[in-house]
């Protein structure tokens, strides 16, 4: 019984910590998407929408972690993966036509 005290106490530590990386990358999202809007050149607005793209990123990694270890396999959790993924994608095609450019 103590075993699963113990397990209990390390698997609850480390949702609180998926979760809290889920709230630093998918703000950082946002706030480097902001940052470029406000960027004064070409140069910072592409290298802000790439971590905006790279936050975007790993915030699927930590929401799809969630889901395939059962931490949050609720409805919600797969609309905000979904919106993620689309998001990513969006940011993703941004950032390569201004590569191209």
């Amino acid at each position: 019984m103590k075993h699963l005290l113990v397990l209990s106490k390390k698997s609850e530590k480390l949702t609180h910590s998926i979760i809290d990386q889920v709230m630093r990358s998918g703000t950082s999202v946002g706030a480097n998407y902001i940052e470029a809007i406000g960027a004064p050149t070409t140069k910072d607005f592409r290298r802000f929408l790439s971590y905006s793209l790279k936050s975007a990123n790993e915030t699927k990694f930590w929401l799809s972690l969630m889901q395939h270890t059962n931490i949050d396999t609720s409805k919600k959790n797969e609309m905000l993966l979904s919106e993620n993924i689309e998001l990513a994608n969006i940011l993703g095609k941004s950032v390569s036509t201004l590569y191209k450019q």
